[in-house]
């Protein structure tokens, strides 16, 4: 595997890479999308309010891409060791989660506000989400519960684990 070691630390960087760009990209998005919505004008409330919400989602979605790359380079690049271990999958499964639970629960959020008093009909679809959000969340939390007890039969992984976060850590 060494000399293909390589190649996958370099697909892995450019993955990482196009993240980031796609995280600038949104940020961009979402200042033009927010400027004309803080600027005075003759645009009523309500348009600059929904203005606003569409500006936190593009925004959510950044940050969710940013730590996806973020992610990537410290699981995959930084890191020496490979997915083996149940703390490994735990800990790289939990760190994806957070952003997915967190992202979808905010575009719930602006669901909610966007279409309540314009179009109320969408709202059970904005609930899916909100549901779908929340079985994420449970099942996430079974899983870490669930994968203790994998944990505990292999101590020396959590400690390699926890070894490995003071390397990556930034100085």
């Amino acid at each position: 595997m060494g000399p293909f070691r390589w190649l996958y630390l370099a697909v892995f960087v450019a993955i990482a890479a196009v993240f980031a760009l796609c995280a600038v990209a949104l940020l961009v998005l979402a200042v033009a999308t927010f400027l004309p919505a803080a600027m005075p004008g003759d645009a009523g409330l309500r348009p600059r309010f929904l203005a606003v919400l569409e500006a936190v989602g593009i925004l959510t979605i950044a940050v969710a891409a940013l730590e996806l790359s973020q992610t990537v380079i410290e699981e995959e690049v930084r890191r020496s060791a490979h997915l083996s271990s149940p703390t490994r999958a735990r800990r790289f499964l939990s760190r994806f989660l957070v952003v997915v639970v967190v992202t979808s629960a905010i575009e719930f959020l602006i669901g909610i506000f966007e279409y309540l008093h314009d179009a109320p009909e969408r709202l059970p679809h904005v609930a899916a989400i909100g549901i779908a959000s929340a079985v994420i969340l449970v099942a996430w939390g079974a899983f870490v519960r669930w994968n203790r007890a994998a944990e505990e039969l292999e101590p020396e992984a959590l400690e390699t684990a926890k070894s490995e976060d003071r390397k990556v850590e930034p100085s």
